[in-house]
């Protein structure tokens, strides 16, 4: 486009009195804009709130005549969700390497697998048992939003659950995400713009992953779990309706009221606005609280652990969620697939609790 300099006259002219407009009184307009974006506010939280339930209602078409019958009924839902995290076509584009990778004791392996541009990395530790006479379970373990993939095998908040995990006889594969809230929150809008979510990239890593590492004949690709805490947490629940080969999982530190976390601000839990945009997706709070999430789960059996001290959630509101949850398996008569350890600390995982939980449900043998 070619432009003369009269016409770039005009145009820096009309900047300079778009900029100093003197025609409205700044308070005028500041009044104005105001009630504007209280109007928008208003409507958006109207819909993602108050109407909710009523949306919800026309959105599902649950059928709990049997275990199937639900996975089948809540199909249209599950395409929408994926919809939501809108994962992307990787390739596969080499064989995955491995490399000798020493976590304090614990000797495991760094592997990664190149799908074009990109690569999935992550730890993977069997226990001394596994061999291919006696393949083992196992787990993906999702690290947070501020680790790593050595996160879980290290004191702290997530309190060495790697380990508890290996010792009760599970492999662990432990995918390295991105993490840090200005690097997710980079990443994230190119991705909306790309038309994709980061979680989505994330989900597709796990999954080639997971093609490869399931292939190891030391592996039993049938009992396959996962185990995420906070952002893991987050990746647990967002990918177990995508991905049918985990088999049961363990939430830390994420479950919660979903509608009143993302849309309704109170001192009583914290809040990802403003700074952690990285965390908002297109079309979440459509139909998709963490109890209707559940139920694109079930029958699968899944544990949420939730800290009274911790200020994700206010905890009363996590129960109130969890019923609701737990009504799915309830109507399945199948009420001792969903637990909720409520503790009385923070933001943290509760190890004995999760490995007996995967243990009862992926490696009987080792009760």
């Amino acid at each position: 486009m070619r432009y003369t300099v009269s016409s770039l006259l005009l145009i820096k002219g009309f900047q300079v009195i778009a900029q100093n407009n003197t025609i409205v009184p700044k308070e005028v307009e500041l009044v104005r804009i105001n009630a504007y974006e209280k109007q928008l506010e208003d409507y958006l939280i109207n819909f993602l709130v108050d109407e909710y339930e009523t949306r919800s209602e026309k959105s599902w078409n649950r059928d709990y005549s049997n275990p199937d019958a639900l996975i089948r009924s809540v199909e249209p839902n599950r395409r929408r969700w994926e919809q939501v995290l809108s994962p992307p076509v990787l390739s596969k584009s080499g064989p995955l390497s491995k490399k000798t990778y020493a976590l304090g004791d614990i000797q495991g392996e760094w592997i990664e697998l190149p799908l074009g541009m990109l690569t999935a990395q992550a730890v993977l530790v069997f226990p001394k048992e596994a061999s291919i006479q006696k393949p083992v379970p196992i787990i993906v373990v999702q690290h947070g939003i501020g680790s790593t993939p050595e996160s879980p095998f290290s004191p702290g908040g997530y309190h060495e659950y790697a380990k508890g995990l290996l010792n009760a006889g599970f492999a662990v594969l432990a995918p390295m995400n991105l993490r840090s809230i200005e690097r997710r929150n980079k990443i994230e809008r190119y991705a909306r713009l790309a038309g994709t979510s980061l979680p989505g990239i994330e989900l597709v890593r796990v999954q080639h992953l997971l093609d490869v590492v399931l292939a190891d004949p030391r592996v039993d690709a049938d009992r396959v779990g996962m185990w995420g805490v906070s952002l893991g947490g987050m990746a647990t629940m967002f990918w177990m309706p995508l991905e049918s080969r985990i088999k049961t999982g363990v939430v830390s530190g994420w479950f919660n009221n979903r509608i009143n976390k993302m849309a309704v601000e109170s001192p009583l839990y914290s809040s990802f606005a403003p700074a952690e945009e990285h965390a908002f997706f297109n079309g979440w709070l459509t139909e998709f609280s963490d109890s209707d999430v559940i139920s694109m789960i079930a029958p699968r059996p899944i544990m949420l652990q939730h800290g009274k001290k911790d200020n994700i959630a206010h905890w009363p509101q996590v129960v109130e969620e969890f019923e609701k949850s737990k009504d799915h398996y309830q109507k399945l008569e199948m009420p001792e697939r969903i637990e909720l350890t409520l503790h009385p600390g923070g933001h943290e995982a509760i190890v004995d609790e999760g490995v007996s939980f995967l243990t009862r449900w992926l490696n009987p043998d080792k009760k």
